[in-house]
């Protein structure tokens, strides 16, 4: 489990993509030297397990549905070339403190960025939501976008807006983004469950019980 608080930027050592997985090796000079082979990490908030490691980079499998869910895929512009930079954070502990929200790093799928526009010393960034995760956006709600926990500043016409400060804009690769370059989307998953609370009451058959029947049960 993650907080969606970036903790690190890696850049992208070498990709390779095969229609049935890959493998990526990320270059982390600044991470800790306890990161080692099996653990979790989030990498543009998608959970990877760490297969190699030294002291500066660690290399990861993709499976070929993580290949077709996240922006790791074929499709996902310049933003996952060879120099590109990624977001990582590792696996929240106990007693570390929680600043973000309950990010999974189990990836819905992909959006596609808008726009990404100065305003004063600040950032509107748009992203284009598919039309399947848009009853996870909630204005004012949390939304993970590349394994980065932002706020729902506002919703109109299929864009989720966030208001981004200097410092996320400075501490993470969304400075980075151009439109049409693909993102990693992570609906709040205390929303999932309500979401699947509710399906499966309204599933349940109602049925009818007479006055007669009430009364033979004793009520």
């Amino acid at each position: 489990m993650f907080t969606g608080i970036v903790e690190h930027l890696g850049t992208i050592e070498s990709f390779s993509l095969q229609a049935d997985g890959g493998r990526v090796t990320i270059q982390a000079p600044t991470l800790p030297s306890r990161l080692a082979v099996s653990s979790s990490i989030a990498v543009n908030g998608c959970c990877l397990t760490i297969v190699s490691a030294d002291k500066n980079s660690f290399s990861s499998d993709l499976s070929g549905e993580t290949v077709r869910k996240t922006s790791f895929g074929a499709n996902s512009g310049a933003a996952l070339r060879k120099g590109a930079r990624v977001n990582l954070e590792q696996p929240l502990t106990a007693g570390k403190e929680f600043g973000g929200h309950f990010v999974l790093g189990h990836v819905d799928g992909t959006g596609r960025v808008a726009h990404l526009r100065p305003e004063g010393e600040n950032w509107w960034y748009g992203v284009e939501i598919p039309e399947d995760f848009a009853r996870y956006i909630v204005p004012k709600g949390s939304i993970t976008i590349d394994g980065v926990s932002l706020t729902v500043a506002d919703w109109h016409d299929g864009i989720a807006e966030i208001a981004v400060i200097p410092y996320t804009y400075e501490h993470t690769n969304i400075r980075d983004r151009k439109p049409g370059d693909a993102v990693n989307l992570e609906g709040d998953i205390l929303g999932k469950y309500v979401e699947r609370y509710l399906e499966a009451r309204s599933s349940k058959p109602i049925t009818k019980i007479s006055l007669a029947e009430l009364t033979e049960q004793g009520f």
